[in-house]
């Protein structure tokens, strides 16, 4: 498959009459806005906030963030099986207004969710404190049910997100970038002396609020199996799930997945990116044993002389990663495993719940059980108090004066398991 990205860059965001792009600018109609983002009747209200870097702004609790996409060409369109029909995706070319991403928040959905700081300390460890956000407050009518209640927000911001990537549909990109991988055998005949990688990509399905969507079905539904990395660009991989904010990944980070990127970045180079293989993350040891089994078998069928593994959480998926690692070492294939730590706020603790020592190249992300306190902002998009109850608070977290004070695992993407994050390691 072969897709053509095309960056608009956005430079800055404004409400206007209508919604269009002039000149590195995207002008949005508040009201139409929301009213395409309402559309479901179990949504009682919608507000629309913008929020840019630098801001003494705070969004609590976030439930996704989004990038803008439109395609332009090829077949389908963006978020299938969700918003679009389910054509396969990943070819053509798809628009993307850079620099701006569709934020959601409301009422608490599930404990595990979090902030975004736009400024002060906060916002050195989110990714998110970077882009002009265009922020959605959406509040469900009463009495809904915690799993539908996550499935409006979750759509209502899909729908938010394709109406404004239409405005980049006629825009001329400031640059286009090209992704191809082509059928397996061709593949590795264009590279026949570099080393074949394929990217195991594990994605959040636990359940209870921990689930990832693909091609709108939930991935605790599949088995795993193989897909074009370009499809993960165009929207096949949504995010649907309330999982620690400091690790998960929301859809935005799905379209814009670092290891992707840089695989591809070296796809010809020192390396021959032969493609991803999607699993999930189970909950029974049946179901762990069953998804480690299917990888290693693909992976081995793919014909990979190396992996990269990428986890989505912490805890009962570090055992799922440790069993992709072992089996997929055991057919003397080599694995890099890329996870965060949760090793004790004094980071002496152990830091995954599971250990093999096959696992001998280890990429971290950082330590999401790290004590850091965020002082008050002048606007706070959503509920403040939900820091007490959020997964990384406590009780008396947020301060009388608005401060708080948690560990890192409570701001979006301070540790992300891909890599999509602002932390960096040195040596001594």
């Amino acid at each position: 498959m072969r897709l053509e990205v095309g960056n608009i860059l956005i430079k800055e965001i404004q409400f206007g009459d209508r919604t269009e792009v002039k000149e590195g600018v995207l002008f949005i109609n508040r009201e139409e806005l929301a009213k395409v983002t309402g559309e479901d009747d179990r949504i009682a209200s919608v507000d629309v906030y913008l929020a840019k870097p630098g801001e003494e702004i705070r969004i609590i609790p976030v439930k996704d963030v989004i990038e803008p996409r439109i395609k332009v060409s090829g077949k389908g369109g963006v978020f299938p099986g969700l918003i679009s029909k389910v054509d396969t995706v990943g070819e053509g070319r798809t628009h993307v207004l850079k620099g701006v991403a569709v934020v959601t928040t409301g009422r608490i959905v599930g404990f595990q969710e979090g902030l975004i700081d736009m400024a002060g300390p906060g916002a050195e460890y989110t990714p998110f404190s970077k882009t002009m956000n265009v922020v959605l407050k959406v509040e469900p009518v009463e009495g809904l049910h915690q799993h539908e209640h996550e499935r409006v927000v979750r759509l209502a911001g899909l729908r938010a997100a394709e109406y404004l990537g239409r405005a980049g549909q006629h825009v001329e990109p400031d640059h286009v970038e090209v992704y191809e991988t082509k059928p397996l055998l061709e593949q590795v005949k264009e590279y026949p002396d570099l080393p074949k990688v394929v990217y195991v990509y594990m994605l959040q399905t636990q359940g209870l609020l921990h689930n990832s969507y693909v091609y709108g079905v939930d991935a605790r539904q599949i088995i795993p199996t193989f897909i074009y990395p370009t499809e993960v660009m165009d929207g096949a991989v949504v995010s649907g799930n309330c999982v620690s904010a400091c690790d998960k990944n929301p859809t935005y980070i799905h379209q814009n997945n670092p290891v992707i990127q840089d695989l591809y970045e070296r796809h010809g180079k020192d390396l021959n990116f032969i493609g991803c293989v999607i699993t999930n993350e189970n909950v029974t040891l049946s179901d762990k044993e069953r998804s480690s089994n299917m990888t290693a078998k693909l992976v081995e069928f793919l014909g990979a002389d190396g992996v990269i593994i990428s986890e989505e959480g912490f805890g009962n998926p570090d055992t799922d990663l440790v069993m992709n690692c072992y089996k997929i070492e055991e057919k003397g294939i080599k694995t890099v495993l890329i996870t965060d730590e949760y090793a004790g706020r004094d980071g002496a603790s152990q830091s995954l719940a599971d250990s093999t020592e096959k696992g001998d190249a280890v990429v971290s992300t950082g330590n999401a059980n790290e004590i850091i306190k965020l002082p008050p902002m002048k606007t706070v998009i959503g509920y403040p108090e939900v820091a007490d109850i959020i997964a990384g608070g406590t009780e008396g977290s947020l301060g009388e004066d608005g401060s708080i004070t948690a560990e890192l695992q409570i701001i979006i993407g301070s540790t992300n398991e891909l890599g999509y994050g602002l932390l960096t390691a040195k040596g001594r």
